[in-house]
């Protein structure tokens, strides 16, 4: 008697869970999505408008120095596979 009583509101709990999911989670995802553009939207407005084919360069690397000298490196040789 007890197993079948397990069961039984087992079965409830997992539908009224399903149901819950079913309401809950299309709710949250249309959310998030509309979180995700109005958060474009501002970043597109934010960009400043320049006229068409202007070049910006937000970022300049640091050059690397190169140490030693590549022509004491010594002869390159043709590497063949061999069966």
């Amino acid at each position: 008697m007890g197993i079948i009583k397990f069961l039984i509101i087992t079965l409830i709990v997992l539908w009224v869970i399903r149901l819950l999911l079913r309401m809950i989670f299309p709710m949250v995802i249309k959310n998030v999505f509309s979180n995700m553009q109005q958060q474009a939207q501002q970043q597109y407005q934010q960009r400043p408008n320049r006229p068409e084919g202007s070049i910006s360069i937000d970022y300049m690397p640091e050059k690397e120095k190169k140490k030693g000298n590549t022509d004491n490196l010594g002869d390159f040789v043709d590497y063949e596979e061999v069966k």
